[in-house]
């Protein structure tokens, strides 16, 4: 129902409520008022007539020796003419002593029964001696005139009270609402928020002033309230915000009400597009609606049962792998009022163990290689060597040499990335000639390039700084990236060693080039990840998947520096080491 008309009825029936009672008691007051002054007029005009039965009878108290004849006669002629001339009477009767009628005026001036009201009768008495008796009647129209022009008098006050009455109520009504609807403009107003809003007083009364005066205390009450919770929500989103998981949310009816910047970032979502949405409705990368059949479980999931023990389940968001725990959210008074969606980005740790697992397969089939080499080799020369020529011998030594170096390379490898990886190692550095160690490299490697008929081509400065750097850790860097260039290229190809110092003068570059199978595009970004390995069609070679990632670690973790690479499947690769020139005193030998 609309407010105004629901006001504009009750003010009505106030007013008709009142009205009723006002005329109720103005009417009965004056059906009192009408009722006394008519008891008030019968009662004197009772004693009106008393008055004039005596004075009559006093009149013909000397009758005492007349005859009945003459008394007749006098009574006739005395009051005849009152009788016509006073309309108030309607006739006069004179009995004897003995209560014989000797006068009436009905003889001569009859009147009808009805026109009397009122008989009155009174004792003649002359010296003490009860001589007869006058009778009375009146017609009661004086009194009746008399009462008539009182009652209207009497109406005409009441109806003038009753409209004074009616007038004043309807102006008090007329201010009241005025106000009412003053107040109800104000009430309005606080009602949407508007706290401190003030009405005009003008012409308006205390309750008005009241309702500004709560106004007040509201707004300074809204102000020190609006603060504190803005203290708490900031807490709370400053909380949310610097928590490195992400954090949804949701009401009992599966609204996103809330979630953290690192929960979009994971979840790659605007957060327009995301709050106040079903979480059931979000779709993961491959087309699935993942949150739905595991926020049913968690709501089939007594609530005991799921406080002690989360439900946990994995999703994917494009490249991410994000681990999901769900938990129920209680208020002060332990009620239920949704649940919490934890996501946390295992990317890292399942893409880890994925590469733990194939580095422990790779590993293990690497290691199993050379040790089956060699002992099938030794085994055969210590139980058939003398049935072998020298050049026989020479060669299955040869293998179990070239086998044993391999398996050197690889405990190598496995312990200086433990080594390494684990942060705690501090490598010295002495300032050394990096064109003599890559000359040294280049030589060492040479007979793995001339097997292969390759060519290595070096290009150099006729001078160049010396370099802070940890030499043994550097010459591993250099050997693995010209082993590399080795391995994945084919045979009769040139490898262009080039080094020299930028044009700042604050860094050395050297890079390796080869002319080998590359590397396709969505594998450069994890090339440097430990454990990782390209495997393919054409690339066959087997390793750790260390060698790289030892590389960088060695390059930007212990000297500073930095490492890229270029690379296009088919068209070779080219690895660039970048060294600073600066170094802290402290890592100084």
């Amino acid at each position: 129902m609309n407010f105004k008309i629901f006001h504009l009825n009750t003010q009505a029936k106030i007013i008709f409520t009142w009205l009723f009672i006002g005329s109720a008691v103005i009417g009965l007051i004056s059906v009192f008022a009408i009722n006394n002054i008519q008891n008030k007029l019968d009662k004197n005009y009772f004693e009106f007539a008393q008055l004039m039965t005596k004075a009559i009878a006093a009149q013909t108290s000397d009758f005492e020796n007349i005859s009945s004849e003459e008394k007749a006669k006098i009574l006739s002629d005395r009051y005849s003419s009152f009788i016509r001339d006073n309309e108030d009477v309607s006739f006069i009767e004179y009995k004897d002593k003995s209560n014989q009628l000797i006068y009436s005026s009905k003889d001569n001036l009859p009147v009808e029964e009805e026109d009397t009201l009122l008989n009155v009768s009174s004792t003649v008495i002359s010296n003490g001696k009860v001589m007869g008796s006058v009778t009375v009647g009146l017609t009661g129209r004086g009194i009746k005139l008399l009462s008539k022009t009182a009652k209207k008098t009497l109406f005409g006050i009441f109806g003038l009270s009753w409209l004074t009455f009616t007038v004043l109520l309807l102006l008090s009504f007329l201010l009241m609402s005025k106000e009412l609807k003053n107040l109800y403009k104000g009430v309005k107003q606080i009602s949407t928020g508007q706290f401190g809003v003030k009405l005009d007083t003008q012409n308006t009364g205390e309750l008005t002033d009241a309702f500004n005066d709560m106004s007040k205390i509201l707004s300074k009450y809204e102000e020190q309230n609006i603060e504190q919770l803005t203290l708490e929500r900031n807490k709370l989103e400053a909380v949310l915000m610097s928590i490195i998981n992400g954090v949804i949310v949701c009401d009992n009816f599966d609204n996103i009400v809330l979630s953290n910047s690192a929960a979009l970032h994971m979840l790659d979502v605007e957060e327009k597009d995301f709050i106040n949405t079903k979480i059931q409705n979000f779709v993961d990368s491959h087309g699935q609606k993942c949150f739905l059949e595991k926020i049913e479980e968690f709501k089939d999931t007594p609530l005991n049962v799921i406080e002690q023990k989360p439900v946990e389940f994995n999703i994917e968001a494009g490249k991410r792998t994000i681990k999901a725990m769900i938990s129920p959210m209680f208020s002060k008074q332990q009620d239920y009022v949704g649940y919490i969606i934890v996501l946390i980005d295992i990317t890292r740790e399942t893409e880890v163990n994925k590469l733990k697992n194939t580095f422990i397969s790779n590993v293990s089939h690497e290691l199993r290689t050379p040790v089956t080499v060699l002992r099938t080799y030794i085994d055969t020369l210590c139980h058939n060597g003398d049935d072998f020529d020298e050049e026989t011998k020479k060669e299955f030594m040869n293998t179990i040499d070239t086998e044993a170096k391999r398996l050197h390379t690889m405990v190598n490898d496995i312990l200086d990335f433990s080594r390494l990886d684990s942060g705690n190692v501090s490598l010295k550095k002495e300032f050394s000639d990096i064109i003599e160690l890559i000359e040294q490299n280049i030589n060492s490697i040479k007979i793995l390039a001339d097997e292969k008929q390759m060519k290595i081509i070096f290009n150099k400065p006729e001078k160049l700084p010396h370099v802070p750097i940890n030499v043994e850790s550097i010459d591993r860097v250099i050997r693995n990236l010209l082993s590399n260039a080795i391995k994945y290229s084919d045979d009769g190809k040139e490898i262009i060693v080039s080094v020299m110092q930028d044009d700042e003068g604050k860094n050395i570059k050297f890079s390796v080039k080869d002319n080998g199978i590359g590397i396709a595009k969505e594998h450069l970004e994890k090339i440097f990840d430990r454990f990782y390995r390209v495997e393919n069609a054409t690339h066959t070679v087997k390793g750790t998947g260390l060698g790289l990632h030892l590389v960088k670690l060695t390059i930007e973790k212990y000297h500073n520096g930095k490492i890229t690479v270029e690379s296009k499947e088919g068209e070779g690769s080219t690895f660039t080491v970048i060294l600073p020139l600066e170094v802290d005193e402290n890592e100084l030998v």
